[in-house]
């Protein structure tokens, strides 16, 4: 199989698909490596390295979806990526589909096998591919928050873990998940006064055994929501439907409660924001203000950090990967079930429910058409 990495065009992505090391197992088991020039400037990985293992050097990102069977990449197809997309082509990255409805169709237009990363299951029910960038994005969340809670940022001014005398901030943190643990174990580690809500009451009773009073845990309510955010300092949405819309939480009219000057960190941006006041921003303007309070919502955060965030990802992404190259997707899904999930797409059919709920579309199982 013809495996291509094209270079990331999102505004200030810096990951990439494939490391070099990447590229040489992919070779080793019979491929054709293909990666477009620069690709791995981002991350530190040049092309030079690419070579060493193997790999072909590809001038642009069309020659590598022209001629790929299978693209490997970070983030979902862009629309200028939309018209190289073909009948057959398997498409392996994130793709966010439930917040993404121009992508959808293209997909669908093109007849594509599109494969998403943070659909993709294991045998205890998690997201295993998603997994290792929702440790970086909670992990990040609070560095950045703390940022923005500084003054000359336009923030209240406030060090998360305080000063003898003073109060520590308060944080607030929406979803238990992956993303929010990770978020409230680096808050807890600022010394912040750190807060977490969900709606999985067993969830709530694990983090309490572990953390014990260092973590206040409180049932996800509306009520307990617009109670818990007049008080926070910073507050991080992580609440995860896999492969659907975000819910809205915190409503515009809520803002109208909350401290001048409190950040909000919106984890979920990339399925549509928990917030009705979220929309997408980027790493070079990555904030915005309404009514006083301080959103930054970047679609793709760990971005920020390249090269820790593209060892982990491809770290997680190479056995399905080599899995779906070794034997084509159909017959990879023989072997790995978990694999299923993970098709979005399928030859111009939608056949992940949560989307087709989410935009009104028909739903087909893909198991019918295989």
């Amino acid at each position: 199989m013809i495996v291509g990495c094209p270079k990331e065009i999102k505004t200030q992505e810096y990951r990439v698909g494939l490391t070099p090391s990447n590229a040489r197992d992919y070779i080793s088991n019979g491929h054709t490596v293909l990666i477009e020039t620069g690709a791995g400037q981002g991350s530190f990985f040049t092309d030079e390295e690419y070579i060493a293992a193997g790999a072909k050097i590809v001038a642009t990102g069309k020659a590598v979806w022209d001629q790929a069977d299978m693209i490997v990449k970070v983030k979902e197809p862009l629309e200028a990526e939309y018209p190289f997309m073909r009948k057959d082509q398997i498409i392996y990255t994130y793709l966010h589909l439930a917040a993404e409805r121009p992508l959808t169709e293209a997909l669908l237009k093109s007849g594509a096998k599109g494969v998403a990363y943070e659909t993709i299951t294991d045998s205890g029910g998690g997201l295993p591919l998603l997994k290792p960038m929702s440790e970086v994005a909670g992990r990040l969340s609070i560095q950045q928050g703390a940022k923005f809670l500084e003054k000359p940022q336009g923030g209240r001014g406030v060090l998360l873990c305080g000063v003898p005398g003073t109060k520590r901030a308060k944080v607030l943190i929406l979803g238990a998940g992956i993303s929010g643990l990770s978020a409230a174990r680096v808050a807890m580690g600022f010394g912040a006064d750190v807060t977490i809500m969900d709606i999985n009451l067993d969830r709530l009773r694990e983090l309490d055994d572990l953390y014990g009073s260092a973590i206040q845990t409180i049932y996800s309510s509306d009520a307990n929501i617009i109670q818990e955010i007049k008080d926070a300092d910073l507050i991080v949405t992580a609440v995860l439907v896999p492969g659907g819309a975000a819910p809205k939480l915190i409503k515009k009219d809520y803002l109208k409660q909350m401290k001048p000057g409190s950040v909000i960190v919106d984890i979920s941006i990339d399925q549509g924001g928990c917030c009705e006041t979220s929309r997408r921003t980027y790493h070079d303007d990555p904030i915005y203000v309404v009514d006083g309070i301080i959103h930054y919502c970047v679609g793709n955060m760990p971005g920020a950090t390249p090269l820790t965030s593209t060892v982990a990802l491809t770290n997680a992404t190479l056995r399905q990967g080599l899995l779906i190259a070794n034997n084509g997707l159909e017959e990879a899904i023989k072997k790995d079930k978990h694999i299923i999930p993970g098709i979005n797409t399928y030859q111009g059919k939608l056949t992940y429910k949560e989307v087709a709920v989410a935009f009104g579309m028909e739903y087909t199982d893909v198991m019918t058409l295989l």
